[in-house]
């Protein structure tokens, strides 16, 4: 059973209560307008949150749905798209190596104008890219496995 705290038997808010009409007394001429200004702005703040908080509607969102191809296509439609897709995709990805290549070798010719072991960097950085290529490949193979185990 909890005892009852004697702690409340000690509180006594006539000494706060003194204090406010002490400091009140004090601030001036202006107290009452500045009291009344402050209590007018706050009640009206806390009446249109009251007011608004639980009378608006909580908006839907729109709903766009887009259909990427047509409903009728048949199966040497979607094939020829996808292949179509598979292209684009190598060309975007040979033209990317050849800028990478291109940039590699100007950043090479700067490195050696400079002084940089530049052959020591590229054979760290061609075992960097081994390393990622071969952890890439493991977890395509460990997904390829698991939708196999799957079906």
């Amino acid at each position: 059973m909890l005892r009852k705290s004697n702690y409340w038997k000690h509180v006594n808010p006539t000494g706060a209560i003194g204090d406010l009409v002490s400091v009140f007394r004090e601030a001036g001429a202006g107290r009452w307008r500045n009291s009344l200004i402050a209590g007018a702005l706050t009640f009206g703040v806390f009446s249109i949150m009251a007011t608004q908080s639980w009378k608006i509607e909580r908006k839907l969102p729109d709903v766009t749905y887009i259909n990427s191809w047509p409903a009728d296509r048949t199966e040497a439609e979607t094939r020829a798209y996808i292949a179509r897709n598979q292209k684009e995709k190598e060309d975007l990805q040979a033209r990317q190596a050849a800028v990478d290549a291109e940039a590699q070798r100007l950043w090479m010719v700067v490195g050696k104008a400079t002084g940089v072991d530049v052959d020591k960097m590229k054979a760290q950085a061609d075992i960097d890219k081994a390393k990622d290529k071969a952890k890439q490949d493991a977890e395509t193979r460990k997904a390829l496995e698991q939708v196999n185990i799957e079906r």
